[in-house]
């Protein structure tokens, strides 16, 4: 069973995903984050890395993505690329994973790709205002990211917010299930994992 979890940056994707995962069951589950598929770009220099739009779909290797969700539900297992968002390029590491009953796919773009939304079974939106997504995003790029305030809220304007109003947004068309408020929404969280296991228990 493939779930497909998008929204806006910041609306609680990941908290949704994790609050599944622990009701499920992390034996059960397979987490894949978009993130880590964003294209590799090598030894372009850091300047003009940060120059470069990496909220359009372009920035992302779906084509990678796909192989390896449809690797995972053929029973096999994949190695992702772990990605290091300070100098925006992949590691020389990977993250060997196995294949589970449930596999989770997350991101802010993952409704857009009709090949990727036709491996989904269920496919969720997380839905939150964006004046809370922005202070999340600010954070999260603070804390996590080495991101200074400038930086983030002139990327904010240049296209994340651009990005979200041209892809985003209009991907929550797609959603069979939408989930206001991200991961503080117990009941909605609690009416996807009920359908999981029923699923998972053949009823």
């Amino acid at each position: 069973m493939v779930i497909g979890i998008c929204g806006g940056t910041g609306s609680g994707k990941t908290t949704v995903a994790n609050k599944i995962v622990d009701s499920v069951g992390r034996a059960n589950v397979v987490f894949l984050q978009q993130d880590a598929y964003y294209r590799d770009l090598g030894d372009m220099p850091l300047e003009v890395k940060r120059t470069l739009n990496f909220d359009h779909p372009d920035a992302l290797d779906n084509d990678l993505l796909i192989n390896h969700l449809r690797t995972l539900k053929a029973g096999e297992s994949i190695d992702q690329p772990v990605y290091d968002y300070t100098t925006h390029s992949r590691t020389n590491q990977k993250r060997h994973i196995e294949p589970r009953p449930v596999i989770i796919v997350e991101g802010i773009l993952v409704f857009v790709s009709a090949e990727l939304r036709s491996l989904m079974d269920m496919k969720v939106f997380v839905d939150t205002d964006a004046d809370i997504r922005f202070i999340r995003r600010l954070q999260r790029d603070l804390d996590e990211r080495g991101r200074n305030p400038k930086s983030v809220m002139e990327q904010y304007q240049k296209t994340v917010r651009p990005m979200h109003l041209q892809f985003v947004e209009p991907s929550k068309r797609y959603a069979d299930v939408i989930i206001p408020e991200g991961g503080s929404n117990e009941v909605g969280i609690d009416l996807i994992t009920e359908k999981i296991r029923a699923i998972l228990s053949g009823q």
